[in-house]
């Protein structure tokens, strides 16, 4: 009897090394999928002298952005400078800073821009530092937005010594605000590390327009975005200096559809 036992106590035990080390092979291969999963897709570009950088394939639309860094603007030469494949579509303009700062350029660029015909968006510089609320009023107060533009958008990309829990509190008053008056979803802009460290899941209903350059892949986060901003050091006719280009992630429905309707 007593042989018996033991003989049981030896296989039950081997038993659970066997689960045990199954169980650990399985976390090792959910780790694997998960890390493979979570690498930024590696994508060609295709070096555009018009434009002086490598631009990135398979994506139909493109644009830039600029602020008071630009200075002047030659809207016309920027619409007619295009290569085979490649055109602006779409161009996002600071608008406003803060509580109170106007850009410069702003009201210049956005008649400009309605005159040649180019898609517009405008955007707000968040100061994590200040009343959410009223900065979107700020922006508000500047921009009068139409049927036909891009919906507003807010950059985001630093703290100011503010505390994580504080600087999502207060975007997320600005971004409530904003969508209270124009009555559609702000997109928020960010580089993708700062995001995925400060602003996360709780963003994620929001269209994204994330900064990510320097390395041959799409934007190394865990979320879709609309916009990628892919270099900050393109060259177009009729602006003097660097700027920055984009793309948008969709065809031209799918761009349509992110107009504002009314």
């Amino acid at each position: 009897m007593g042989m018996a036992k033991k003989k049981k106590k030896k296989s039950f035990l081997w038993g659970w090394i066997i689960i045990g080390i199954f169980m650990a092979l399985l976390l090792v291969i959910v780790y694997i999928w998960q890390q493979n999963n979570n690498k930024p897709v590696p994508i060609d570009f295709t070096f555009d002298a018009n434009f002086g950088i490598p631009i990135p394939d398979n994506y139909a639309i493109h644009g830039i952005d600029v602020s008071v860094h630009q200075s002047n603007v030659n809207w016309g030469m920027v619409k007619n400078t295009r290569s085979d494949k490649i055109a602006i579509g779409f161009v996002f303009i600071k608008a406003t800073e803060g509580l109170s700062s106007a850009d410069i350029q702003f009201n210049k660029n956005w008649q400009q821009l309605a005159q040649f015909g180019i898609t517009r968006g405008a955007y707000h510089f968040f100061l994590a530092t200040k009343n959410g609320a009223q900065q979107a009023q700020n922006f508000i107060r500047t921009v009068p937005l139409q049927i036909g533009d891009l919906p507003p958008a807010v950059d985001v990309e630093e703290l100011y010594g503010v505390k994580p829990a504080q600087l999502k509190k207060r975007l997320k008053e600005y971004l409530q605000t904003i969508e209270d008056y124009y009555k559609v979803k702000p997109i928020i802009y960010t580089y993708a590390s700062f995001y995925e460290s400060y602003l996360g899941k709780e963003f994620d209903d929001y269209p994204l327009w994330v900064a990510h350059y320097k390395t041959p892949q799409q934007p190394r986060i865990q979320r879709p975005w609309q916009f990628w901003q892919h270099s900050d050091e393109g060259h177009i006719t009729g602006i003097k200096t660097k700027v920055d280009f984009d793309v948008f992630n969709g065809d031209s429905t799918a761009f349509r559809a992110m107009l504002i309707q009314h």
